[in-house]
């Protein structure tokens, strides 16, 4: 088990990266939290890249045991010749906690990453992470964009764990001796993601590794509607003195959508209105309507147009 697991993380690994570790002199820095999933991460992704790994702990000082369980992770990465450094936020978190931690985490990791010339970030979601995300995204009458789950790769981050199941990783920690923690937050039913993972545990009819694959092809599906969407854009849809104009509407539904994201955003750069927001939106215009999309009026039709909205004047 422990080989074919290695030799498909090695596989997931040098497609991810798009280089081969006997050749590649590019660093990979590894997100490691100190449980089995990313402790067998760091230890697998030594083994291939060697000195090139650099690992890194985000302590977002939430609980009391998270200085010890980073130290732990910093001995282990000292055992093997691993670079490693704890990263801490600067202010408090608040508000929704595991929303706001993760945001912390990923731009602290970025930073680390800059700081330190690494080419690739690696993290260890693995199979039931992605099973739990398809459900609890499926709860809330997610898209297709939605439904396609956590990317296998996203710019520099990357998920070569993926295919292989929490239990593969637990298992690969204790058969070669590599310690981890558990992080008494995955008990704790206020949070979702724990009510999602109990009510999995009483269910044996679904497979994460089987929920991957789908994932995987819808997100595939995703992307050759966002290709379409691009290249219809490059002749439909125009932008002249800060309005923009799609010429053409008679497309399928879900290429609307992607044309008219790209039109609010041509108005208003950054600007994702939820998905509710561009289902109503979508509605209306093409019944002719007019609506609103943040500060970008839109304005249906033969073509559909997109202007930003008139300055707010106070009494």
């Amino acid at each position: 088990m422990q080989i074919e697991l290695r030799t498909r993380f090695r596989e997931n690994l040098v497609a991810l990266t798009h280089s081969d570790d006997a050749t590649d002199c590019q660093r990979l820095g590894i997100a490691v939290s100190g449980g089995p999933d990313s402790m067998a991460l760091l230890a697998m992704v030594h083994e291939f890249w060697g000195k090139r790994v650099l690992a890194a702990t985000v302590d977002h000082q939430l609980r009391p045991q998270s200085a010890a369980e980073a130290d732990m992770v910093a001995r282990f990465c000292a055992s093997r010749g691993i670079g490693h450094h704890i990263l801490t936020p600067d202010q408090p978190i608040g508000g929704n906690v595991q929303s706001a931690a993760r945001a912390v985490r990923y731009q602290l990791l970025k930073e680390w990453a800059q700081d330190h010339d690494i080419a690739w970030i690696a993290t260890a979601h693995h199979a039931d992470d992605q099973l739990e995300t398809l459900l609890m995204r499926l709860a809330r009458g997610a898209g297709l964009d939605g439904l396609s789950g956590v990317r296998a790769r996203n710019g520099p981050v990357i998920r070569p764990l993926l295919d292989c199941t929490k239990a593969d990783l637990v298992d690969y920690c204790t058969d070669l001796d590599v310690p981890f923690v558990h992080d008494p937050s995955n008990s704790d039913s206020d949070f979702e993601r724990v009510r999602v993972r109990a009510a999995l545990e009483k269910c044996d009819i679904l497979d994460p590794v089987a929920a991957v694959r789908s994932a995987s092809a819808l997100a595939e599906a995703g992307e050759a509607l966002e290709w379409i969407a691009a290249r219809e854009a490059q002749v439909y849809l125009t932008c002249e003195e800060g309005e923009a104009t799609l010429a053409q509407t008679g497309y399928p539904r879900e290429i609307l959508r992607r044309l008219l994201l790209r039109g609010v955003q041509l108005v208003s750069p950054g600007h994702v209105p939820r998905g509710t927001t561009q289902t109503r939106a979508l509605d209306m215009l093409q019944n002719g309507g007019k609506t609103m999309i943040g500060d970008v009026i839109c304005e249906g039709g033969e073509c559909w147009t997109f202007r930003p909205a008139p300055p707010r004047t106070g009494k």
